[in-house]
């Protein structure tokens, strides 16, 4: 017998057990109206607490937007947004609303938890939705790639939620690196270090042993979604906190690393790194109880990316947050002292370029750069930018075949995390670490029982 004729390749496989690990099936027909510049935009938001609300608030301002449906899991957060938009149908399960609104909505925001990104997103593609999600992407680099490859083929508007990747700044960046200001870009310096980030974020654990009933108002076991089950603890999890928890979110460098990277991405034209590794705070390492459960409160990631025509053969970029800076002789090219505490460094072989993140770069030395030239930029909103793209108009900024494989870079800092110390080599086109194939566990999850596809 030819076992090879039962052998399907770690690629396909990966990208099948994705595409199958979502959430209970919908029967959705795609439902994909053709919209003009004098149409209206019929927009359903997942998630309207926190972050959500502000993309509620945005996507409402819009002239050409109708709020048609809104959904969260936490009721109290729910009635908040149905008081403000009283025509809009209210849903606490995501899949009840796609399934009801299948034929009413031609959009909608993703705006939850990370570990739930996926589920949600590529259901909405799948039904013909136009897609704006937030960042990262999503929880795992397999999910990443199926998403940007399901966005792709059906031909649907995407936005990535970096909003900065809009404005004046980071755009000026962009065109600066693109116009060699700074000659071929050398090495990259990457980090936020964002002052009370740590206490407010990333917590130490370990995991509370016991739990207690969640208040009415919050249906955990839909907020729970695709990951393992745990009891419901205060101030821990919901809100905002999960980011800290591996079944949730995606550390530090996986949320703010999409936006300090997005310039730099962009403009160089990077691609797939080759090799990834990454230095963890010493407490977190030396305790598998919190290896195995949160994610450290700081790192230090190193990627090696091949070579494009702005950088030479090959480009560093490192990753500092928490406990790590760059280093000193590296912020000095601007001011140690008030160097940006979120921002990339890019040094290049005529000079250096600052962006802090959501304000103007800046060519290094001064002097040298003074009459540069600015481009006249104006701000452009996001959101709008999504909705107008919707509506026919230009291509969004951050679109999934942009933002998709720059994520998927990212989210493969966080398995790099999960093993300090290792160098993997990336082998992008196949999913696999080909000299740690152990670390090809933390590419991709099982989702829990009940949310899965059964029988495929």
């Amino acid at each position: 017998m030819n076992k090879d004729l039962f052998t399907v390749s770690r690629r396909k496989f990966l990208l099948a057990a994705a595409a199958t690990a979502l959430a209970p099936p919908l029967t959705l027909k795609a439902s994909k109206r053709k919209l003009g510049p004098n149409d209206k935009l019929n927009h359903a938001c997942i998630g309207v607490g926190g972050m959500g609300w502000g993309d509620l608030q945005n996507f409402a301002k819009h002239p050409k937007v109708n709020i048609v449906a809104l959904c969260d899991v936490d009721e109290t957060r729910l009635k908040k947004a149905a008081e403000a938009f009283p025509n809009a149908r209210t849903y606490t399960d995501w899949r009840e609303l796609l399934e009801k609104e299948n034929s009413n909505i031609d959009s909608v925001n993703v705006t939850v938890p990370d570990h739930n990104h996926f589920a949600i997103a590529i259901q909405a593609i799948r039904a013909g939705k136009h897609v704006y999600c937030q960042k990262p992407m999503c929880h795992d680099v397999v999910e990443v790639r199926v998403l940007t490859e399901a966005a792709v083929k059906a031909g649907i508007v995407s936005q990535l939620g970096t909003q900065h990747a809009s404005g004046k700044g980071d755009r000026t960046a962009v065109q600066w690196i693109k116009e060699g200001a700074i000659g071929k870009v050398k090495h990259a310096y990457l980090c936020s270090n964002r002052p009370g980030a740590i206490d407010h974020y990333r917590l130490v654990g370990p995991r509370p042993t016991e739990g207690q009933e969640p208040p009415s108002t919050l249906h955990w076991d839909l907020w729970i979604g695709t990951a393992p089950p745990r009891p419901f603890v205060p101030d821990i999890y919901h809100p905002t906190k999960w980011r800290a928890w591996q079944d949730f979110g995606t550390g530090w460098s996986g949320d703010i690393g999409c936006h300090i990277f997005d310039a730099v991405w962009k403009g160089l034209g990077l691609k797939a790194p080759k090799t990834v590794i990454a230095e963890v705070q010493k407490s977190w390492e030396d305790s598998p109880e919190r290896r195995g459960d949160t994610w450290p409160q700081g790192d230090h990631i190193t990627w090696t990316f091949p070579g494009t025509k702005l950088t030479t053969r090959n480009l560093t970029v490192e990753w500092f947050d928490g406990e790590f800076y760059p280093p000193e002789e590296i912020r000095a090219l601007y001011s140690v002292q008030d160097y940006p505490a979120e921002s990339a460094m890019l040094i290049g072989t005529k000079g250096a370029l600052l962006i802090p993140h959501t304000g103007m770069p800046v060519l290094l030395p001064g002097d040298k750069f003074k009459e540069y030239k600015t481009p006249e930029l104006e701000d452009r909103n996001h959101y709008h930018h999504f909705v107008d793209a919707c509506l026919g108009g230009p291509k969004t900024e951050s679109h999934f075949a942009q933002s998709g494989p720059m994520t998927e870079a990212i989210i493969l800092g966080t398995v790099a995390i999960r093993v300090p110390g290792k160098r993997l080599e990336w082998d992008a086109a196949n999913l696999k670490i080909p000299n740690a194939p152990e670390a090809e566990k933390y590419l991709s999850r099982i989702y829990r029982d009940g949310w899965q596809i059964a029988g495929l």
